[in-house]
């Protein structure tokens, strides 16, 4: 090195306010895809949920506006407005704020006593992360504003009304330069608000999308035993009304519901202070110390349980269980890698008291019940015994090297479980493409017959039967179920889901998700299993080609044609094409396009109100109508290359667009990967550089866990009206 090169003082940058936030954003929100983005409103909506906490709010109003902003209003306290005594610049408290990282009145505990936001990082981040932000307040009889732009004030705090309301309204939009994409999900944000109503009991969500005029409210009025209910959802349960036990002990608030239900899995979800602790902590070790030692106790006691001789494990006793744990916390330590594993020691003790003294008390008032989940604990015991023994059995045969494996996993070279990736592909026909189309150093592939069996119906022990399971079980080679399962074992450290897009498909990729979910869920935390996303279309235009993967990528292709090769203006483009694809959305509910737009013409909404697609439609049409560059006098005129479409009907010049833009094109859409070519399925699916692969999340899986409780499970009430309800939002079936 130079002398010039050396390290000195001037060296060192300093990161003035939140520049540091806009510089490094992940290390404040996670990431800067879809989940980044999310966190924005969780950590305004935490402040509102902290207000309700201290019981000062119990409504929130998020809204998704058309601009891509969001505004999240609450009926709180509202944010101090007044000069902060200790900033020498003399802001005001509300600016600091926004302005300031570990700003807030969450350090001392005199105005909050617990508080979720303390795990977050503040208002501040969001404001460093938006291309702008407003924020009013209503507070001490006023009404002040105040406007920022990646992070820096644009005005002052103003007084602009007064009122004798209190409250925070905050507007913002992400910044397009920070995040990869600035689209909110309403899916992804109503799941969220749907757990914060049920953690806090009474509390008002409501989620308003200006985008499609949807609107969904969120409230639970029973808390955590309606979250419960909602959980075991069409099962059959043991204890029709959910075992709620709450208590309280050196400031920390414990509460509990537990349900038990004739299946075989156990799902525990805990928070502290609202927060998922997905990775657990001391809060969940000390729930399932008390629950075993309880159960146990109780079967000895009533002569159930032979002491000593019949002593069962935790596993036994959490089998078929659904349980809510929250716990409010005024100092709360979180640990692990993704900070969601509480670490107060002091807790464990805390839960385990509270929960003992409710359960025992639960069980000594309601003994038929409690003679139940007894008799399905020991029945588990005997099982777990039974799936022991077929396990070993199972490792003694050295299943590798057995014929009826090796006939199916096409394995690879590669001896590396990181560099290793395994396809798990339904059929015979696309495994066979799939086998000659990998690269066989580092892919495997195993094809799977037909569909697996239904781990909703099946213990461990039956589950061992099923060929195709113990297939896919020894081809990983780690174990499976809560005792035997290593997930260090692992051969690959890709599975890949490689499924075909039809409904048939969709069922197998369920099962498989569900599998993994209930069986080896430590596989799916360290984001070792995947989901291929093998394309739908195949666009040719003489000797070029072009492969699509969703119904979205093809109409935006199409788009480009019409702005390219025709000349059209892009918002054109853009209302034209969604006024086109509502209605031949309502074509596959059994409305002709002529009938839904003769009710627009007339501006009779009929009996099509329910449908919030109608609504919408009616926006579009109105939008798309006063366009200049379309409208002479009562027709629409478009020029399509040679061709001048003259009409009065908006939805015979979209067909028209659309049969010109389709010319000259050879559309195939893929049912099946067997429609492929080993050529094709390599180019667009297997191959690391050009595929596109969606790494499932515990998120993504228990989703797919509870559609296929509902479509699977033993109850068929929940199950008929998933299908009334879904029904008509059915498209692109290949049937």
């Amino acid at each position: 090195m130079n002398k010039e090169d050396s390290y000195k003082a001037e060296d060192i940058k300093i990161l003035k306010g939140l520049e540091g936030v806009r510089t490094r954003p992940a290390m404040y929100i996670g990431s800067t895809g879809t989940e980044g983005l999310h966190h924005l409103v969780y950590e305004v909506v935490d402040n509102s949920v902290d207000e309700a906490l201290a019981g000062f709010c119990n409504l929130i109003e998020v809204y998704l506006h058309r601009d891509g902003s969001c505004t999240v209003v609450d009926n709180g306290r509202g944010i101090p407005i007044e000069r902060h005594p200790e900033d020498s610049l003399g802001r005001t408290a509300l600016e600091i704020v926004l302005t300031e990282l570990h700003a807030g009145g969450k350090f001392e505990s005199k105005a909050y006593k617990v508080s979720g936001g303390l795990h977050g990082v503040g208002v501040s981040v969001v404001n460093a992360l938006s291309e702008w932000l407003e924020v009013e307040v209503k507070r001490d009889g006023k009404v002040v504003r105040q406007t920022f732009s990646r992070g820096i004030p644009t005005t002052s705090t103003e007084i602009i009304g007064s009122t004798e309301q209190s409250g925070t309204k905050i507007r913002f939009k992400p910044d397009s330069e920070i995040f990869e994409t600035t689209e909110f999900s309403k899916e992804i944000l109503s799941q969220r608000f749907k757990e914060l109503s049920y953690l806090n009991k009474g509390l008002k969500i409501i989620l308003i999308d200006e985008r499609d005029s949807s609107k969904q409210e969120f409230i639970a009025h029973g808390g955590i035993v309606s979250f419960v209910e909602a959980l075991n959802r069409g099962r059959k349960v043991l204890n029709p009304k959910p075992i709620y036990i709450q208590g309280q002990k050196d400031k920390v608030i414990v509460e509990v519901a537990i349900q038990y239900n004739e299946g075989y899995s156990e799902e525990i979800l805990t928070f502290v202070n609202n927060i998922n602790t997905r990775e657990g902590g001391t809060h969940l070790v000390g729930f399932k110390a008390a629950l075993t030692r309880t159960i146990n106790s109780y079967g000895v006691d009533h002569g159930l349980l032979k002491e000593g001789k019949e002593s069962l494990s935790g596993e036994d006793v959490r089998e078929g269980i659904v349980a809510v744990l929250s716990v409010k916390i005024p100092e709360p330590q979180f640990e692990g890698q993704t900070k969601t594993k509480l670490g107060n020691s002091e807790v464990k003790g805390i839960v385990e008291a509270v929960v003992n003294e409710g359960l025992s008390r639960w069980l000594e008032e309601n003994p038929t019940y409690a003679k139940k989940i007894l008799e399905k604990a020991k029945e588990a015991q005997r099982a777990r015994e039974a799936a022991k023994k077929a396990k070993e059995l199972t490792r003694k045969k050295g299943l590798l090297e057995d014929t009826t494996l090796s006939g199916k996993l096409a394995d690879c070279t590669e001896k590396d479980p990181s560099q290793a990736e395994l396809f798990i592909v339904e059929g015979e026909s696309a495994g066979g493409s799939a086998k000659q189309a990998r690269d066989r150093r580092f892919q495997a592939v195993l094809p799977l017959r037909g569909k697996i069996l239904n781990v909703e119906k099946a213990r461990i022990d039956k589950m061992l039967t099923s060929e195709e399971i113990k297939t896919l079980i020894t081809a990983l080679g780690c174990g499976i179920g809560k005792d035997s399962l290593e997930p260090e074992e692992v051969r690959y450290h890709k599975i890949i889901l490689m499924t075909d897009a039809d409904v048939d498909g969709a069922h197998i990729r369920t099962l498989l998700l569900t599998f993994f979910y209930r069986q080896m869920l430590p596989l799916i935390e360290r984001g070792y299993l995947y989901i291929a996303q093998p394309p739908l279309y195949r666009i040719k235009r003489g000797k070029w080609e072009k492969y699509l993967q969703t119904e979205e990528e093809f109409y935006e292709f199409l788009k480009e044609i019409a702005k390219e090769e025709f000349g059209l203006r892009e918002n054109l483009i853009y209302l034209l094409f969604n006024y086109g694809k509502i209605l031949e959305e309502f074509a596959l509910k059994g409305f002709s396009p002529s009938y839904i737009e003769t009710l627009l013409v007339s501006q009779e909404e009929h009996s099509l109100r329910q449908y919030k697609d109608f609504i919408n439609l009616k926006d579009l049409y109105e939008r798309v109508k006063q366009i200049e560059e379309i409208k002479k006098d009562s027709y629409y005129i478009l020029q399509i290359k040679n061709e001048t479409v003259k009409t009065k009907s908006l939805w015979e010049i979209y067909s028209k667009l659309m049969e010109q833009l389709k010319k000259g094109l050879t559309i195939q859409r893929y049912k099946g990967l067997g429609e492929m070519n080993p050529e094709q399925l390599w180019e667009t699916t297997m191959n690391p550089e050009k595929r596109t692969l969606l790494q499932v999340t515990v998120e993504d899986a228990q989703k797919a866990d509870e559609i296929f409780t509902i479509l699977m499970g033993e109850d068929v009430e929940p199950r008929k009206e998933f299908i009334v309800k879904h029904a008509l939002e059915a498209k692109n079936l290949d049937i």
